[in-house]
């Protein structure tokens, strides 16, 4: 199975946040923990994180574009 304790999500999402069948179903697993104060916890990405991943994952592969 899935692993997700569904009954649970379900009465947590519709009954706890109000919400309607239609949206609890259109959330992701990630954006329901959010709405249920779960999983915010992760630091922001800091400038130097941002750097990190430029420099691994450029825009361009070196090389191209360049004068």
């Amino acid at each position: 199975m899935s692993g997700f304790d569904w009954p649970a999500l379900m009465r947590a999402g519709m009954q706890g946040l109000g919400l309607a069948p239609d949206v609890f179903w259109r959330l992701t697993p990630a954006e329901l923990r959010l709405m249920l104060g779960q999983g915010g916890d992760a630091a922001p990405l800091s400038r130097a994180g941002l750097d990190a991943l430029l420099a691994a994952w450029p825009d361009q592969p070196k090389g191209e574009g360049d004068e």
